[in-house]
């Protein structure tokens, strides 16, 4: 059933966080009561969009897009959010545009949006259902060829496939190809599957002087990705 007006592009995400730059670009946002963890309409640079952010990792990013395809009538699906960098010339902030979903044993295609010139990063992007958490597995999958990698476009990628829609990949680079986590972030996902604050604050806590100033560097990257990608997002055409 569908319950609010078609939307032309529809942009799934991890974490609500990831869309805030894109809300802030965004006019006339209003909330949608749909069973999924964050959903809201707006208008995007003259265009028709619903956002949707249902947690990490294939499965809620599957279950979440599923979810919005029912309820709305889009022409575009756009996995974004943010990636870990494999190629070592990326930098933190910079706008990555895949041209390639990978995801175990599936390839898809990437189109590639109207930038008006803005400069950004491309390659394959490989998707898969954890957390990168160190330099060395980023160059183990560096070595097969792609440039970033997430957890949830190849599931998002999998559903515009089914639905005939046109898909895009757009995302702001979190962490460097170089750079790891102290925090094992695998081990920090509450019962509903997506990361708990309360035990990351906890794990964090048990070893202050290394995870701490992690935490500040991941919430500071963050917002700077964000605000990147709706600068960007916010400029383009589809």
């Amino acid at each position: 059933m569908v319950t609010a007006e078609g939307a032309k592009l529809l942009l799934v995400a991890a974490e609500p966080g990831e869309l805030r730059g894109i809300l802030r670009r965004s006019k006339a946002v209003r909330k949608l009561r749909w069973p999924v963890w964050f959903a809201r309409a707006g208008e995007l640079n003259g265009q028709r969009v619903i956002v949707v952010a249902n947690g990490p990792g294939p499965e809620l990013a599957a279950s979440g897009t599923r979810t919005a395809l029912d309820r709305s009538r889009p022409d575009v699906l756009i996995s974004t959010g943010f990636c870990s960098a494999l190629d070592p010339a990326f930098g933190a902030g910079e706008v990555f545009v895949a041209g390639r979903v990978e995801a175990g044993d599936s390839n898809y295609a990437a189109a590639m949006p109207n930038t008006d010139g803005r400069f950004f990063r491309t390659g394959t992007l490989t998707s898969v259902d954890r957390v990168i958490g160190t330099a060395a597995e980023k160059a183990q999958l560096r070595e097969r060829g792609a440039a970033a990698v997430d957890m949830e476009a190849g599931a998002v990628a999998l559903e515009a496939c089914r639905n005939r829609l046109r898909f895009y990949c757009i995302r702001a680079v979190l962490d460097r190809a170089t750079e790891g986590f102290e925090l094992n972030f695998n081990l920090l996902r509450g019962p509903d599957g997506r990361f708990s604050r309360e035990l990351i604050l906890k794990a964090a806590m048990r070893r202050p002087v290394a995870c701490l100033p992690e935490l500040i560097r991941l919430g500071w990257r963050g917002r700077r990705a964000s605000r990147a990608l709706g600068e960007f997002l916010g400029t383009c055409e589809f």
